[in-house]
């Protein structure tokens, strides 16, 4: 069974969830790190929300970790390099709060039109200072999008309703994608100079760190407002405050800050400025929202196989997983087949696929070829962290889909680049389920991939299978099954032995000194 730790307050539900799908879970929160570091070497699953960090630190001592389900939308908390090196999914659930927030940044825009917390508190302190608070209207006024994605594209679609003329600058938005949201794309220049209100709905990545900075915020039009409601370091806070004092900000709003808590910020009692405590994501619906879609991710993950909203690794709907079990299993056996007779000296890889498998998701069956390859490196290698493997040592990855039609119903090859020229093994499923090598090397062969078994190169000649077969039985080295293919008549011969132990260093040498034989290799599955 396996075993989940929620490490942050979090709604009851996702608890639910995990124990209505034979999940065991663990309610545990308000650890130190220590007090985490302690404990996580039990857990299967780590579901959190924004105060715990797993660092480094953690991930070492998550022995059986295979999966951290962020409930919401910021990972900034969780080390994903140092998770995909360990081998360790990373989901997030970027859509239960995306209404929630895109609201947010709607009422702090309103609140900064209209002067709103600063008319209320001077109302409450019994002045009525009704031409103070003189505001603007935001019909007909110009939004200007910095990130037009998921609550990007929300508050577009608010901004509309409201007779805005909403404008974007997202790198990522397609021409056809921003005429269908009915907005503008432009370059990030052209926003600033044109837009009454900006707000922010962008990650924090060493491209958009300090988008509005100093510089920026100076090619702003006057008395614009600017409103983040994505992420603290997006906006250099010294500089916004100097643009608020000099009155070419007329106001700003965030809800964001670079160091969080924000106990101190130079923008604090700052006029004309509005903050909230990253209450982006803070709805009674949006709390539920996410528990219970980190929840299904997470037993989707660990139960079936599924992978959703990971962000390093393919994803692979809960519906697909079965189906693509097998080609994962025969991929990562062609993948492992090819590592262990080439070695470590492998420059570049392709993977091919055709018939059946050119119908399905290659990302999966890319992952499972290279977790198969990389074991060659290392023993704790798997889908996850194999692409890291393969990006640290240069390894040049390519994926083929062929619409022909070929011998089999299905096909995977892979084909590895080495020193010594190219490399390619290939196989198929047997009814659709069981995984079938039916290459080796340019040589037909069919075999399973499974257990223990001895790899033979040997020029073929009259008498050498019963040679062989002496040799290994006087040492008491039983065979299961037996596989042979050669190029030709006389030619190079290949046999692919499945055998019922270990075959030991001795016995591998007598075999290598039988006649005829060219090489000799132990497999593993």
């Amino acid at each position: 069974m396996p075993k989940v730790l929620i490490s942050d307050k979090m709604d009851p539900k996702a608890a639910q969830i995990f124990r209505e799908r034979g999940i065991q879970v663990d309610e545990i929160t308000g650890k130190t790190k220590e007090e985490l570091i302690a404990i996580i070497g039990d857990y299967d699953g780590l579901a959190i929300r924004s105060s715990t960090k797993v660092t480094k630190d953690v991930l070492a001592a998550a022995k059986n970790l295979k999966v951290v389900g962020r409930a919401g939308i910021g990972v900034d908390n969780v080390d994903i390099p140092a998770a995909s090196a360990a081998g360790v999914v990373v989901m997030n659930t970027p859509f239960g709060n995306s209404i929630t927030t895109a609201e947010h940044a709607i009422a702090l825009m309103f609140a900064l039109a209209r002067d709103l917390p600063a008319a209320d508190a001077s109302t409450q302190a019994g002045k009525w200072e009704k031409n103070r608070f003189m505001g603007v209207e935001v019909t007909s006024k110009t939004l200007g999008l910095i990130g037009a994605g998921n609550i990007g594209s929300i508050v577009a679609d608010r901004a509309l309703g409201l007779k805005m003329k909403v404008i974007a600058y997202d790198p990522f938005l397609t021409p056809e994608r921003a005429l269908e949201l009915g907005i503008e794309k432009v370059t990030l220049d052209d926003l600033l100079a044109r837009a009454d209100f900006i707000t922010l709905h962008t990650p924090l990545t060493d491209s958009t760190r300090n988008i509005l900075s100093r510089e920026n915020i100076a090619k702003t039009k006057k008395g614009v407002r600017i409103i983040n409601c994505a992420r603290g370091g997006l906006v250099d806070e010294a500089a916004l405050k100097e643009a608020l004092d000099s009155g070419h900000v007329a106001g700003a709003a965030l809800d964001v800050f670079v160091e969080e808590p924000a106990k101190v910020s130079p923008l604090f009692g700052t006029p004309n400025f509005i903050s909230t405590p990253h209450l982006g994501a803070s709805t009674s619906e949006a709390q539920v929202n996410v528990a219970i879609q980190v929840a299904e991710q997470m037993a989707d993950f660990l139960v079936s196989g599924g992978v959703t909203n990971a962000l390093n690794m393919p994803s692979l709907s809960a519906e697909e997983a079965p189906k693509l079990k097998p080609y994962m299993a025969l991929a990562e056996g062609l993948g492992s087949l090819v590592g262990q007779l080439v070695g470590d000296d492998v420059k570049a890889v392709a993977i091919e696929v055709e018939g059946a498998a050119a119908e399905l998701n290659q990302k999966p069956i890319t992952g499972a070829v290279l977790a198969g390859l990389m074991r060659v490196y290392s023993d704790t290698v798997n889908m996850v962290n194999a692409p890291f493997l393969a990006k640290e040592r240069g390894l040049d990855v390519r994926e083929v889909r062929h619409d022909r039609e070929g011998d089999y119903h299905t096909l995977v090859r892979v084909t590895v680049r080495t020193s010594a020229g190219e490399k390619s093994v290939a196989g198929t499923l047997f009814a659709n389920s069981e995984p079938r090598l039916v290459e080796i090397f340019g040589i037909k062969v069919e075999a399973d991939l499974a257990g223990t078994m001895l790899y033979v190169v040997n020029e073929d000649a009259p008498g050498f299978i019963g040679r062989l077969g002496t040799a290994l039985g006087e040492a008491g080295v039983n065979i299961g099954t037996f596989h042979l293919g050669r190029r030709a008549a006389g030619g190079e011969a290949v046999l692919l032995l499945s055998v019922d132990s270990p075959v030991t260093e001795p016995v591998l040498w007598d075999v290598c000194r039988l006649p005829g034989v060219k090489t000799v290799k132990p497999l593993t599955f």
